[in-house]
């Protein structure tokens, strides 16, 4: 199996951002943490310092494998059986593991309450991702265009793609994250009622769904070449509406004194 970087359950950061367990029938309110701290532009520039660097380590290390076990990145379907690669393959989903776990972590120590923490956990997620195609490129010219299918993800299946899908996922993501982040610091809330959960929900499911359609194929030793484009359109689309409305301006009347 071809050593790839784990990435993305990518909608599910969303998802988590709409804090479902604490959704009502109307409108939620999420207040911003503690104040104090640093500013926006400060936290921002640092969790994108750490995503870029990150991105380069990681694309770094799959340059190492491909040329360790001769893997043409050129021709990463159909992948290595597990068996020639050995270990190699329980060791690289151990990888991905740990690299979610590294994602997060930068993301809890930058915010200063739970629904900023995942703000800022989607944009480290969608910076790292996107750079980490950009890192790949300079170093070996891969992906040659956005067309390129990659294997994205390992766990539970195999998840692939043209390298456009998940780039369009982690730009939704560091959007979300920022916005989210921007108006939790300026003391702004985040809200979210259930329909915004629901469709935050749905829409990660479905593009789930759409990233694990040719999974069969790659099992089976095939070449994948056809994308579920109107699946993962319409999963982005949900998603990215109950994102949208979440960060909407609240339209509640201000509350005004009674009259002495």
């Amino acid at each position: 199996m071809a050593p790839r970087r784990g990435t993305r359950p990518a909608i599910g950061l969303i998802l988590g951002a709409m804090n479902p367990a604490a959704a009502t029938d109307g409108v939620v309110a999420r207040r911003p943490g503690p104040p104090g701290g640093p500013q926006f532009s400060a936290v921002a520039i640092v969790v994108a310092a750490y995503a870029v660097a990150m991105a380069f380590l990681e694309s770094a290390v799959v340059v190492y494998l491909q040329r360790a076990l001769g893997i043409d990145p050129q021709a990463l379907f159909p992948v290595q059986e597990p068996t020639l690669v050995g270990d190699l393959a329980l060791i690289e989903v151990g990888r991905e593991a740990a690299t979610l776990v590294m994602l997060g972590m930068v993301g809890w120590l930058a915010g200063r309450s739970g629904l900023e923490r995942l703000a800022w956990t989607a944009v480290a997620f969608g910076t790292w991702d996107i750079l980490y195609y950009g890192w790949l490129w300079v170093f070996i010219g891969w992906p040659p265009s956005f067309d390129t299918w990659d294997l994205l993800f390992l766990i539970p299946v195999p998840w692939t793609g043209p390298v456009w899908a998940p780039m369009a996922v982690s730009l939704a993501l560091v959007g979300f994250g920022l916005g989210a982040a921007h108006r939790l610091r300026a003391g702004s809330p985040v809200r979210a009622g259930r329909a915004q959960v629901a469709a935050g929900v749905a829409g990660g499911v479905v593009v789930i769904v759409a990233f694990c359609w040719n999974a069969q194929v790659v099992l089976d030793g095939g070449i994948p070449t056809d994308f579920p484009w109107p699946v993962f359109a319409v999963g982005l689309g949900l998603a990215g509406w109950g994102a949208m409305t979440a960060l909407r301006p609240s339209t509640a009347p201000s509350a005004v004194a009674p009259a002495t």
